[in-house]
């Protein structure tokens, strides 16, 4: 192989179209660069997209799912089932609140958990299911829910990767108990790092601000629990709200990136693409693509080294738990082959279709 060329197309770019600098400099020149209005409208905006009850900010997506588990009580001798394939901040939370990830087949054509890959991990010592909508698909959650709510068992969406995407008319995060949100630089709109935890419930919306402010309510450094600062500043929600205003163009510009993928990527043999459910409108995080080995011998890392040759980064599909020998995961075939099969390719609204001809242009010629 050649030495990577610099970088012409980048995995990812944030989209900033409208007041994001604005805004950010009223918080700046506020003072109030830790907490500040912008908090609350930020909350209240996504809280009224969402259509839930409450919506409160955290300092990253894992912390909106440690702030999830923490308030529904999920501990030592508990069993949490996520997917083998997806990113692992829902097992990693599992193992720090001292219970016990136990990590379910996902569907081999849409990468996203299904109620038959939970049931068959379903034990006595079952606390808590927690679907993961990988790369902007949405996982069928009528059936999960159905499966939760006949075995008494908690369900918490992490939708870090899925967010504006629906499920039925439903957006991704709003149908389990507590829904779990990332604005990590990468997703669809961004606070450079931050998330979100909405809810219905407003027992569950209580402990969940105690846990994120040191578990302080009503006097000041009297502590009612054992918390955390699990806090997003004024200055990442300045952000978070100009990005609210432009995420119709946002989205309209995602769309047409993830239509043109489709379209192209339907004429490579052996690239074949996640499948999205007709009851699932996504707003695609990843363009994610399985290599077939007859195509593509050299292997998604080997690809990988090729896109870096002509200056475009790519990224390895997540490695499956029972890849990763901190989990001590059962074996998973069908998260196994899609870990290392997957290639993600850039995707963001400043992506122009010459650009998305040329990546799948590329795939094509590396094709053997």
């Amino acid at each position: 192989m050649g030495q990577a060329a610099a970088i012409m197309i980048p995995w990812a770019r944030p989209a900033f179209f409208g007041n994001e600098e604005s805004y950010l400099m009223q918080a700046f020149r506020s003072t109030w660069i830790s907490g500040g209005d912008f908090v609350d409208r930020f909350e209240e905006e996504f809280r009224r997209y969402c259509g839930t009850r409450f919506a409160l900010t955290t300092s990253n997506g894992t912390t909106a799912l440690h702030m999830a588990y923490l308030a529904l009580g999920i501990g030592k001798e508990d069993e949490v089932v996520v997917p083998g394939f997806a990113f692992l901040a829902a097992a990693n939370v599992a193992l720090h609140v001292g219970a016990k990830p136990v990590f379910a087949e996902v569907d081999p054509d849409t990468w996203c958990v299904s109620a038959a890959g939970i049931e068959r991990c379903i034990t006595r010592k079952t606390r808590l299911i927690v679907p993961v909508h990988t790369y902007g698909n949405v996982c069928a959650m009528d059936d999960i829910l159905s499966l939760a709510d006949h075995h008494g068992i908690a369900v918490v969406e992490d939708a870090a990767e899925a967010f504006p995407s629906r499920y039925r008319g439903r957006l991704a995060g709003t149908m389990g108990g507590i829904g779990a949100f990332s604005f990590q630089a990468t997703k669809t709109i961004t606070t450079g790092e931050g998330g979100m935890v909405v809810t219905e419930n407003p027992t569950l919306f209580d402990t969940m601000w105690l846990y994120r402010n040191h578990g302080m309510k009503n006097v000041r450094y009297w502590h009612e629990l054992a918390g955390h600062n699990f806090r997003m500043t004024n200055l990442q929600a300045a952000i978070g709200c100009a990005q609210m205003e432009v995420l119709p163009s946002i989205m309209r510009e995602r769309r047409r990136i993830q239509a043109l993928y489709a379209d192209l990527l339907r004429e490579i043999d052996g690239a074949t693409t996640q499948r999205f459910e007709p009851d699932v409108d996504a707003v695609l995080w990843s363009c994610a693509v399985k290599l077939h080995p007859e195509a593509f011998p050299q292997g998604r890392d080997g690809l990988i080294a090729q896109f870096a040759e002509v200056g475009i980064e790519t990224r390895p599909g997540f490695y499956s738990a029972s890849q990763i020998g901190l989990y001590k995961a059962a074996p998973l075939p069908v998260c196994d082959e899609i870990s290392r099969q997957v290639i993600s390719l850039p995707t963001y609204p400043t992506l122009s279709n010459d650009q998305v001809a040329s990546i799948c242009g590329y795939l094509r010629s590396f094709r053997k």
